[in-house]
């Protein structure tokens, strides 16, 4: 998604790995714990702020971990949502998509 929009991509310097990386969700402070497994980044400041919304950033090193389009229905995270390491931690970005569906509109 960050590419799609325009932003530009670096490689991390270790990577992000594993069942132990702190994402914190910016629309209410809240911190996950996440499963990830890759060796680029978004870089942060190459996301136009007027088309997307930085929605979650690591809290380790501060790099995208999340984003969403301001007027089109679509987000998106740099983690393993599905793997629920926390165990239940990301489960509310599958509520989002389903009730983003549901409406037709973005949440």
């Amino acid at each position: 998604m960050g590419l799609t929009f325009g932003g530009k991509t670096y490689k991390l310097k270790f990577g992000h790995r594993g069942g132990n990386q702190p994402v914190k969700d910016l629309s209410c402070g809240k911190i996950d714990i996440t499963s990830q497994n890759h060796g680029f980044c978004v870089d942060i400041n190459s996301i136009d702020p007027d088309k997307i919304e930085i929605t979650h950033i690591n809290s380790n090193d501060q790099t995208l971990e999340g984003m969403k389009h301001k007027s089109l229905p679509i987000f998106s995270v740099q983690y393993h949502p599905e793997a629920s390491p926390g165990p239940h931690d990301a489960s509310y970005l599958f509520n989002r998509f389903t009730e983003m569906m549901r409406k037709g509109s973005i949440i």
